[in-house]
């Protein structure tokens, strides 16, 4: 019998508070003791574990009934273990036998009468399930697999797996499915309000977080991330965390000086911050509204503008954007605006290496659904453009019904009859390993005089 390591035992204990408050992952993680108590080698495999096994429930799931035989009697933290030690099995590269003895271990950890089970169910999965996925994985990086590999290697349902085949191809399918359980690089970008990107990288460099030009301007990747959040700059608002594509939307609305802008989706105020600092490359800020349905967001946007620099400049109003149309409105989000950027909430897809949950619970009605808010919001977001102003439609999905089906319907509808797609300034992009994660954005031209 191999001792349990800490931070399988960590990871379990992660996944288990997830499934019982039916939260996040990376927010259990944030507020866990335990993991605290880990030396930064534990610490990131127990992250991993834990966000791989969430990321891969639906997978794990069927794995671990196709060796059970009363699956539906499983005990809850039996599974959960079961599910740690399979994703481990089967995705990472600790030796197999390993990765076995010490899931057996972690189950034995909650449910000692369950540790001859588990010793059998973890030999199948590392004999029968893990070769299938080494060869899904041959064939994915050879550049010619089946959809069905896609599948394996990602951990992904089927139905989201033929959804993004069929939106995106077959290339960035493979792409999205061999990134899907990888971490997701981590992404800043200045707040130019207190800092100009050479400062901010001396800062970031001071740091040791090893910041790497991005591409974007003022925008850095961290090849060291571990001590951002003991750095004090995120609470200290002297730069954003967010992902290359959102701040390449920030780019693409192109907000200038003098303008009015309305934000639609502000959430916690991170593309205020970029739409502000992309103003700043000239000199001065854009005055912004920006408009949230969840209260409680809204208060933490109003509290981070301080802390920003950007309180004379940003407000924060708790609205639902649906009622853009309507004329019993606060003043701040009343008459017209020269830029209506338009942050709607969608399925997340793009996201899903930061954002494990999703892929488990989304369902293609749900999809529907919110296709169905977006051509609404976008809508209603659309009275409050200025003549010659311009309407950016932008999520972080990778699913055409979200996205360029949105804006079809938009376009192709009486309330989009004054507007026009810029091309040049529309783009899609996928999860790819080591880059940026999934995200589309449509600038739309009001030439209604």
């Amino acid at each position: 019998m191999s001792a349990l390591s800490p931070a399988r035992k960590a990871a379990l204990s992660l996944v288990s508070e997830r499934r019982r408050r039916d939260g996040r992952i990376r927010d259990i993680a944030r507020e866990s003791d335990v993991l605290r108590q880990l030396s930064p080698e534990d610490r990131a495999l127990a992250m991993r574990l834990a966000v791989g096994a969430v990321g891969a429930s639906v997978q794990m799931d069927a794995v671990i009934d196709r060796y059970v035989s009363r699956p539906a009697g499983l005990e809850p933290r039996v599974r959960d273990a079961l599910a740690v030690s399979a994703f481990e099995i089967c995705h990472l590269d600790t030796p197999r036998a390993v990765a076995a003895s010490q899931g057996v271990e972690l189950v034995r950890s909650v449910s000692p009468r369950a540790a001859g089970m588990a010793n059998a169910v973890l030999r199948k999965v590392a004999g029968e399930v893990r070769p299938e996925v080494d060869r899904a994985w041959e064939r994915c990086t050879d550049g010619c697999p089946f959809e069905r590999d896609l599948v394996l290697v990602s951990g992904l349902p089927d139905w989201l797996v033929s959804r993004v085949v069929a939106d995106a191809g077959l290339d960035a399918a493979r792409a999205m499915a061999m990134s899907n359980l990888e971490p997701a690089p981590v992404y800043v970008a200045a707040n130019r309000v207190l800092h100009t990107p050479s400062e901010l990288q001396a800062i970031l460099e001071a740091a040791g977080l090893e910041p790497r030009d991005s591409g974007l301007p003022g925008s850095f990747e961290l090849l060291a991330p571990q001590g951002l959040a003991a750095s004090g700059l995120v609470d200290g608002c002297d730069l954003v965390v967010a992902d290359l594509s959102a701040q390449r939307a920030c780019l693409t609305a192109a907000p200038k000086p003098g303008m009015r802008v309305l934000e639609i989706g502000q959430g916690r105020g991170t593309k205020s911050i970029l739409l502000q600092s992309v103003a700043l490359r000239e000199r001065a800020c854009v005055e912004l509204v920006g408009i949230d349905s969840v209260a409680s967001k809204t208060r933490v946007a109003t509290e981070r503008m301080a802390r920003a620099g950007l309180s004379d400049h940003v407000t924060c109003l708790c609205l639902d954007a649906t009622l853009l149309a309507g004329h019993n409105l606060p003043h701040e989000a009343s008459g017209k605006f020269d830029l209506v950027f338009v942050d709607t909430p969608c399925s997340g897809t793009g996201t899903m290496r930061r954002h494990p949950e999703i892929a488990a619970h989304l369902t293609p009605e749900d999809v529907t659904d919110l296709a169905r808010l977006q051509l609404q919001i976008l809508e209603a977001a659309s009275t409050r453009v200025a003549p010659g102003g311009v309407l950016v439609y932008s999520t972080c999905s990778v699913l055409a019904e979200e996205n360029s089906q949105v804006v079809d319907a938009f376009l192709n509808g009486a309330p989009g009859a004054g507007y026009e797609a810029v091309g040049s300034a529309c783009f899609q992009t996928t999860p790819v390993p080591d880059g940026p994660d999934g995200h589309f954005c449509a600038c739309l031209w009001c030439r209604c005089s």
